[in-house]
């Protein structure tokens, strides 16, 4: 017989948990390192989540130096810098380069 290890009879714990192995900082990266000239609103619809934490996570990215952002006409072009280093310490060895060419 196969038991489960959560026993708690609450509704919520009976559903399935949703999680991945990546930040939406990282799903932004690797949208962005394919080279599409993606806005906010694009990034968003492609990771699932809102325009609004898509901006959020665009300005710690550039703040961090993770991306570079230019401005053409109206748009917002991003450039990723593939130097920058991870920030968790059990991944700092790496960079954001060689995560990029892990996933991609």
């Amino acid at each position: 017989m196969v038991t489960s290890r959560r026993t708690s009879k609450n509704a919520a714990d009976d559903q399935p948990r949703n999680w991945t192995f990546l930040t939406n900082h990282a799903h932004v990266l690797l949208c962005l390192a394919q080279g599409d000239s993606l806005t906010a609103r694009e990034l968003s619809i492609r990771i699932g989540i809102t325009e609004r934490s898509v901006q959020a996570i665009l300005a710690d990215l550039i703040a961090d130096d993770y991306l570079e952002k230019t401005k053409v006409g109206r748009r917002n072009l991003y450039a990723v810098n593939p130097s920058g280093r991870l920030r968790h310490p059990l991944e700092s060895a790496h960079t954001v380069g060689e995560l990029i060419d892990a996933l991609s």
